[in-house]
């Protein structure tokens, strides 16, 4: 199953033989014998790589399910209720930023048996990582609705609208007109926030997508454009940055950071104490 999934999502058996340090031939041979003994073809070859076939997409997901089962029993059976062992944890950019740094800081001070990953993105796609057990858990804005996940929130955040220092004071949406918006890219929800809010006001701006805060704090700084962000932020980058914050509306004025994990996944000692200090923490700044 593990050199299954890495041919599938490599594309390619000599990206996947370098990634599992096997050489090209064994994985082949594994390969041709798993499509043997489930009497069906698992991929198209061709001279660019090779794709799932329909046969192969559906094992595909059971595929990740058995892994993920056998990974979870062990953490289960080893589970002594001291936090230990791997613990893969997603968030939100700016959450990394402003709000992470004291809670992991007392996290890895109570628990340093705990090999923490963390992967940054945005809500869709943490989300995603979550529902596809790619993740233990993670800090999310607004994740909608889905049956298989259980949701905590354990803080929340006051949005502005923030600006270069030289910027003229924003009071109504029609200032942003001949601005540029800096968002992150599409599945963040607070660039959906404020793309809702300019649409519903009937107001078009130009979009310039990021995929690092720092990159949009620089652009604002520079006086290039604006953006929707938690006021915390902007209190962390005053320091480096200059910036302005404009209340215009109090329809995003508070959003609620959630971190979710799916219902069906065992609640180790690792996240059970990573989701209470984050609780406690998450203020901390």
């Amino acid at each position: 199953m593990q050199i299954f999934l890495a041919v599938a999502n490599e594309g390619s058996f000599t990206r996947a033989a370098e990634k599992l340090e096997y050489v090209q031939s064994s994985i082949s041979i594994r390969i041709q014998q798993l499509e043997s003994e489930l009497n069906t073809e698992l991929f198209h070859r061709g001279r660019q790589g090779v794709r799932l076939t329909s046969s192969g997409e559906a094992l595909k997901s059971y595929a990740e399910k058995i892994i993920f089962l056998t990974q979870e029993a062990e953490r289960v059976v080893s589970d002594r209720s001291i936090p230990r062992g791997p613990l893969r944890i997603g968030s939100l950019e700016t959450t990394t930023a402003i709000r992470l740094p004291s809670i992991l800081a007392e996290y890895h001070h109570s628990y340093p048996d705990v090999d923490l990953v963390l992967r940054t993105g945005t809500t869709e796609e943490l989300v995603h990582s979550v529902l596809k057990y790619e993740l233990d858990g993670a800090f999310v804005s607004s994740p909608g609705e889905h049956a298989e996940l259980e949701t905590v929130e354990v803080g929340a955040e006051e949005l502005v609208l923030l600006s270069g220092g030289q910027t003229d004071p924003i009071h109504r949406p029609e200032h942003l007109r001949h601005l540029t918006i800096l968002v992150f890219r599409v599945g963040c929800h607070y660039r959906r926030i404020l793309e809702d809010w300019l649409h519903a006001k009937g107001v078009s701006a130009k979009i310039m997508e990021f995929g690092t805060l720092e990159g949009i704090l620089g652009f604002i700084h520079a006086g290039l454009g604006v953006s929707l962000l938690p006021r915390s932020v902007i209190e962390r980058a005053m320091m480096k940055y200059n910036l302005q914050s404009h209340n215009i509306s109090d329809e995003f004025l508070r959003t609620p950071t959630l971190f979710i994990r799916r219902k069906d996944t065992f609640k180790t000692a690792a996240v059970s104490e990573f989701i209470r200090i984050s609780k406690e923490r998450f203020n901390d700044i």
